[in-house]
């Protein structure tokens, strides 16, 4: 029986490679950074023009599809998942990064039918790393198959999580407090790459061993998650619980991969 959603699967990848040299060749320009929620939750033209493109090419082959789009949203657009073949688009996981330069940025794409993720696809797009895994196929980096460190000791780990300003004065004592825990565990490092998307695919090829993550929404994880799970790890909430397959997750709950069953 051949597989229903390959030919949208490699559609997604096309079009996301197609939005990497966007965002490089942006990168060789002035990029106008404009605020949205607070003074570091920046978005850019290009954040805005990388969307729209994915967007128009998916709905001009599958016009019936639906869409959750990170720029979308905050545009007004409702972030509601359905049992429609859905689309779940960061199109610049790393926005931050991107307006520094800073050499860790992607394009994430989660594709699900009835709330469940059916692939994912992230092209950290400087580095040129395509991610890609189908469920039940497996995950592949630029086509290679990966896996996760299958590292079961805490302090034998190098963990990823992501910091930074907190309006919420509870809130970022919170993140320093996990921070120091984790440390004084200890541990073997924390890192801090600046795009959800590509710490998860750091997770999934074994460079790091575990990633938590603070506020975290459904477009930074959707792609990244999936190909998590394909390598060989879990996707776990803040009790513990491994999630289903589908993006049925509240968006400001602490997410974590680890390589552990």
């Amino acid at each position: 029986m051949s597989d229903p959603w390959q030919e949208c699967m490699d559609h997604g990848v096309e079009v996301t490679k197609q939005a990497g040299k966007m965002i490089r060749e942006a990168l060789q320009k002035d990029i106008a950074v404009k605020q949205k929620s607070s003074p570091v939750d920046l978005v850019t033209e290009t954040d805005q023009r990388v969307e729209q493109l994915i967007i128009s090419s998916i709905k001009e082959k599958y016009p019936t599809h639906s869409f959750i789009g990170e720029e979308s949203v905050a545009a007004g657009a409702p972030s509601v998942l359905t049992d429609n073949p859905t689309w779940i688009i960061d199109p610049i996981d790393g926005t931050t990064n991107f307006v520094h330069r800073f050499p860790f940025v992607s394009v994430s794409v989660g594709f699900a039918v009835n709330k469940e993720i059916e692939f994912g696809i992230v092209y950290s797009c400087i580095e040129d790393k395509l991610y890609t895994a189908r469920k039940g196929n497996g995950a592949f980096c630029n086509g290679v198959s990966i896996k996760v460190s299958g590292q079961q000791d805490i302090h034998q780990s190098l963990v990823l999580t992501e910091m930074g300003f907190k309006k919420d004065p509870e809130q970022f004592n919170t993140m320093l407090s996990n921070i120091r825990k984790i440390l004084t565990l200890p541990v073997h490092g924390i890192r801090s790459p600046g795009s959800a998307a590509v710490n998860m695919c750091l997770v999934a090829c074994g460079a790091a061993d575990a990633y938590y993550h603070m506020g975290i929404h459904c477009w930074d994880m959707a792609g990244g998650a999936a190909i998590v799970r394909e390598a060989g790890g879990v996707v776990v909430d803040i009790s513990g619980k491994k999630r289903p397959s589908g993006p049925k997750w509240k968006q400001t709950h602490i997410r974590e991969s680890t390589t552990s069953p």
